[in-house]
């Protein structure tokens, strides 16, 4: 049985499926998964406690949370340096900092249209905060990104059992992530890449909004313009989801008890082995 573990440093729409998205019906007896989370926080405090999953002996380690290069995800790598250990996160994306995750032995999943909320008490109230995440796990789950995590997370598990251990070293793009989800419709698949490329724009609108404006009302509007930006691209991709569906041709690919994945086409298809 292949022990994974997950560590949930603050919140991405990531982390809410991670996780799950290994065991989709909760029938895999090839895997067990521990997650260990600490809500919205990030600090050193929480990586500090984070310790606690390594008495369960975890084959893999997964941090998923924001910004990956903050204190408290840095000081959680360095209490798992000595295990294999995957990041997903928004950040960093800049070549530098991420050679440096791959230099100390880390393998990362970058996703940059995981983006920042508006997280200011003048606009955000925790029924905000789920509509957002509700909006961006639409648009991840849609084109592509949650299938490259699951992906890249069961490859990894293999290569683990095979005596190899090859993490993952991916910063995602459009383009990357809906060639995963195999779209028949081209003008489907364009509607998911315009999605992504609109999410990963709401990351720099909801910084400004968290780090930069200082008047209220422009705190307020710029907040809201984003979460407006990511509620648009939601509902692009759930368009570029029901192009797929009218054709019959969703591609949906299910994990079997044995942890194989399998891929069917029709709705009324059986899943087969890949």
């Amino acid at each position: 049985m292949f022990k994974i573990g997950f560590i949930k440093l603050g919140n991405v729409a990531s982390s809410l499926v991670a996780d799950l998205a290994l065991d989709e019906i909760a029938e895999r007896t090839d895997i067990e998964v521990r997650s260990l989370s600490f809500g919205a926080k990030m600090t050193k405090n929480e990586a500090e406690m984070s310790a606690e999953l390594k008495s369960w002996g975890p084959q893999l380690v997964v941090m998923v949370g924001p910004n990956a290069a903050t204190p408290g995800p840095t000081a959680a790598r360095e209490i798992y340096k000595d295990f294999p250990t995957v990041v997903i996160s928004d950040g960093p994306s800049k070549k530098d900092a991420r050679e440096a995750l791959e230099a100390e032995g880390f393998g990362y999943i970058i996703l940059p249209f995981d983006p920042l909320i508006g997280a200011k008490r003048e606009f955000l109230d925790p029924a905000e905060m789920a509509l957002f995440n509700s909006d961006s796990l639409k648009v991840l789950s849609i084109c592509g990104s949650v299938r490259l995590v699951q992906e890249e997370l069961d490859r990894t598990m293999a290569s683990i059992l095979a005596g190899s251990a090859e993490l993952p070293h991916i910063l995602a793009s459009p383009e990357k992530c809906t060639e995963r989800m195999e779209f028949k419709n081209p003008y489907a698949r364009a509607k998911a890449i315009g999605a992504l490329h609109m999410a990963q724009t709401v990351a720099g609108i909801a910084a400004a909004a968290c780090f930069r404006l200082k008047e209220l009302d422009r705190i307020a509007l710029t907040a809201a313009a984003g979460h407006e930006v990511m509620r648009a691209a939601a509902k692009l991709a759930d368009e570029a989801r029901e192009m797929e569906k009218a054709g019959d041709s969703v591609s949906r690919r299910p994990h079997a008890r044995s942890g194989a994945i399998l891929e069917k086409r029709g709705l009324l298809d059986k899943p087969d082995p890949i």
